[in-house]
């Protein structure tokens, strides 16, 4: 339901049927993302909680547009021929209750702030008609807010057709607006396609209602980033970075230690306990929550994962779909795939690889090792390059290894096969059968030297 700081339903209006040539992309432009959100998914995100109704108005691609998005409060609106702004508002005319408040919105303007928007509102509740316009320090390209001698506006002049004066005019309207239905109706129905492109614009209708002496109310958005639109991969880029420093920075009002919040990114839901430390070039996605004084070091990816009091993520590490225990150190150079748990006060060292397994408390993992479905006890002691030979081709088999066990470099267990407690595997052998707890397992073949032997070489 509509926020109830606005006195009628708001009918939301969301323009998304452009093709959006100059991306120079197979998907459609409002399906790009920033912040692993599509574009249009934060224009509706930031609708929603003022809309009573949302109709989108789509064109190119228009099933992959829909398929995209789940929202019980929109209608999907087809805009066959793509005629101009004004045309496209004409296509959710059907839609449009006289007495509602409507409020129009771009697809392509991701950064748009649901707060921004109840004040556009609460100005248009006001008078009938506010547009949302923006201070530029460079206008180039943008139409000009046109006011008269007491401030009032007047119309909208496109950048091509102004003339020097108005060039100088750095207020720029952002094509969103808020207006009630009656309004809109009666000025869309004036419409004519007077402009080069032969096409029906929406700024048109700011004209008429002047000239009406319909008060038309602004509300200035202080952030130009909030109001960017995306055109090409430059203005994509630019969101990103806007989007990932507003981030950064409601993190570390919260509490969030970040060394460099140019350099961060946040792709999805974070958060933390106290004395959390991130350095830089460290991406979070999906759902992500750390503990106290966890500490994460350059270059990491940590997705849809939980990590423990006192954890020190090591550099270039990645975790996925995990657990992580306190006082456990991971990499640097470890991979962490879904489903594996990790206890407290283990290591997992370089270049290790863990996938759907559990490792329980103290147990270590030092480095260039692959741990795949496996069930690792207390204290255990992993020696380098061991791998855990889980897949035979067909079927994935489980390793378990007790409490206190001990795996010599080098080695290779072959799943299904159970190491007991406290057993030793000696280095270098390849284990098929179960190993018996407390008990030296190994397997080699008798060392020999051949001193007739000699070297190949070269013909």
């Amino acid at each position: 339901m509509p926020n109830q700081s606005t006195n009628n339903e708001v009918n939301v209006i969301i323009l998304a049927a452009g093709q959006g040539t100059r991306m120079n992309s197979s998907v459609s432009k409002v399906l790009h993302e920033v912040g692993n959100k599509t574009l249009i998914q934060h224009v509706i995100d930031a609708a929603t909680p003022l809309a009573s109704s949302i109709n989108v108005i789509i064109g190119h691609n228009s099933e992959s547009v829909k398929k995209s998005v789940s929202n019980n409060l929109i209608t999907w609106v087809l805009q066959k021929d793509q005629l101009g702004t004004g045309h496209a508002v004409m296509q959710a005319r059907p839609n449009i209750q006289e007495n509602s408040m409507c409020l129009i919105l771009y697809g392509d303007v991701p950064l748009i702030q649901t707060q921004t928007l109840l004040k556009l509102l609460e100005k248009a509740n006001k008078t009938g008609f506010s547009l949302l316009t923006v201070i530029q320090n460079d206008p180039t390209g943008y139409g000009r807010i046109i006011r008269d001698s007491s401030k009032s506006i007047q119309s909208i002049i496109e950048h091509k057709d102004a003339n020097n004066e108005e060039l100088e005019i750095d207020e720029i309207n952002t094509g969103i607006m808020a207006i009630t239905g009656a309004l809109l109706t009666k000025y869309l129905n004036q419409l004519e396609p007077n402009n080069s492109q032969g096409e029906l614009y929406l700024t048109d209708i700011v004209e008429k209602a002047a000239k009406d002496n319909v008060t038309i109310a602004s509300f200035i958005c202080e952030n130009s980033a909030e109001v960017m639109g995306i055109n090409d991969k430059n203005n994509l880029a630019e969101a990103e970075r806007a989007h990932q420093l507003k981030n950064a920075e409601e993190l570390m009002i919260n509490g969030l230690t970040i060394k460099d919040p140019s350099r961060f990114d946040c792709r999805g839901n974070l958060t933390f306990g106290n004395d959390c430390i991130i350095d830089v070039n460290v991406v979070f996605e999906g759902e992500v929550r750390l503990g106290k004084n966890v500490l994460i070091s350059p270059n990491c990816i940590i997705k849809n994962s939980k990590i423990g009091d006192n954890a020190h993520i090591m550099p270039n590490s990645m975790i996925e779909g995990s657990v992580i225990g306190s006082h456990t150190s991971i990499g640097p150079f470890a991979r962490i795939r879904p489903e594996t748990q990790i206890g407290s006060h283990a290591k997992i060292g370089n270049f290790v690889e863990v996938k759907k397994s559990t490792i329980d408390d103290n147990s270590k993992v030092s480095h260039l090792s692959y741990i795949g479905d496996s069930q690792i006890g207390k204290g255990v002691n992993i020696g380098a390059g061991v791998i855990t030979c889980n897949y035979d081709g067909v079927n994935k088999s489980q390793t378990t290894i007790g409490d206190g066990a001990f795996i010599g470099s080098n080695s290779q267990l072959i799943a299904p096969v159970s190491i007991g407690k406290n057993a030793t595997i000696g280095a270098g052998s390849t284990i098929t059968q179960d190993a018996p707890d407390d008990k030296l397992t190994l397997s080699r073949n008798k060392q020999s030297t051949m001193s007739k032997w000699k070297r190949p070489q070269k013909k």
